[in-house]
């Protein structure tokens, strides 16, 4: 029987191969700051834990080598990412000594690796799967459930980023609730200005072009610099407009990093508004206009709701985009999780930056697969209306 080999199986194999044999799992460091000692997989657990993880691993990758069956792949795939969930708690607890509140455990590199080549292999198989929206959503949630039960159960928290959360426990929370204020109030500022304002571009062809442009060359300056752009005029509003500074308009802090984050956040909006209204069949608005309707109908009942996948699709760049942008409020003190990730780089603690950094990946990965699933399911319906 001649054995057929799976294209990306290949490359998560070897990802697989490499991080299981020869990467470290594990870094112990005796406090948080010194250099630490890498533990392959069979030092970083108890022997026998250690030889079961390494089995699975080791399945696994067979599994993605080769052309098997998706549900061997899924299951494969879900295993390996449970055990290497469960026993990297379990390391933790294995390296650090009793009694001892000074040690730090970290997933090392082999850790991630393995992590990334099985979600590769999950995100590989949910593909061909062809989930429908719900079912992605559904996936989604069990997922985050799955990581609160491990964080409620205590089986993390004698990992280091863990300790570093048990020691800025209220911080986090109020800088979380700051990061999330900012991505989605600028959101919302930029919907409000955008879609009036892509209407007008699509209906006023000469302005299109003009507005498009000054829209673009924001984009392309640099989220610092624009910070720093904007910290001397409204530090001057601050100080010559009455009331300005009461409501907290100043030069650092909140307000420039919400006003950079809301003229980021313009150009797609404002882009995917005139192409999607330009994309509206010229048949839909005959019929309109045939019917009697006005201009205004003919824009809320007809053209904006067969647009609105493609306006949709825009405003889920904007999410993404400033969930990520607002980490580097920090730097001019408008808070976020970036708070976290500078004051780690600041102190060599690769910990403390990761505290700042999960939460704001898995925020935008978390967006990403629910406004998917939202488009999908509104292009499929407006798809049927129009049938």
């Amino acid at each position: 029987m001649t054995l057929r080999f799976d294209k990306l199986g290949v490359v998560i194999a070897a990802i697989v191969a490499y991080a299981a044999f020869l990467a470290p799992f594990a870094t112990f460091r005796a406090n948080r700051i010194v250099p630490g000692q890498a533990r392959p997989i069979l030092e970083a657990l108890p022997p026998t834990l250690g030889m079961l993880l390494l089995a699975i691993v080791i399945a696994g990758g067979i599994v993605a080598l080769l052309k098997t069956p998706l549900t061997l792949r899924l299951a494969a795939s879900v295993i390996a990412l449970t055990a290497l969930a469960i026993l990297v708690g379990t390391a933790g607890g294995f390296l650090t000594p009793a009694g001892n509140t000074f040690a730090r455990v970290a997933p090392a590199s082999g850790f991630w690796l393995l992590i990334f080549a099985f979600t590769l292999l999950l995100a590989d198989v949910l593909t061909r799967l062809n989930l429908s929206p719900s079912a992605r959503v559904g996936a989604l949630v069990v997922a985050v459930l799955a990581i609160a039960a491990l964080l409620i159960s205590g089986s993390w928290d004698s990992l280091s980023i863990l300790k570093e959360y048990a020691s800025r426990a209220d911080s986090f929370w109020a800088e979380g609730s700051k990061h999330i204020t900012l991505a989605l109030g600028s959101l919302a500022a930029a919907v409000m200005v955008g879609l009036p304002l892509g209407i007008l571009c699509h209906r006023v062809e000469p302005l299109r072009a003009g507005v498009l442009n000054v829209l673009n060359i924001i984009q392309t300056v640099p989220s610092i610099a624009l910070f720093g752009l904007l910290i001397a005029p409204l530090g001057w509003v601050a100080v010559h407009v009455p009331g300005a500074a009461a409501i907290g308009i100043r030069g650092i802090g909140t307000a420039p990093a919400f006003v950079a984050l809301f003229l980021y956040s313009l150009l797609p909006v404002v882009a995917n508004t005139v192409v999607g209204l330009a994309g509206v069949p010229r048949a839909a608005n005959d019929a309109a206009r045939g019917m009697g309707m006005t201009d205004r109908q003919r824009l809320f009942d007809v053209e904006f709701p067969l647009a609105f996948p493609v306006i949709l699709t825009g405003i889920r760049i904007v999410l993404v985009q400033n969930i990520g942008l607002a980490t580097i409020a920090a730097l001019i003190g408008g808070g976020g999780f970036g708070v976290f990730v500078f004051q780690g780089v600041g102190q060599t603690a690769m910990d403390l930056v990761l505290l700042g950094a999960l939460p704001t990946v898995a925020l935008a990965f978390t967006a990403a697969i629910i406004l998917d699933a939202v488009i999908e399911m509104t292009a499929s319906k407006r798809r049927v209306e129009t049938a």
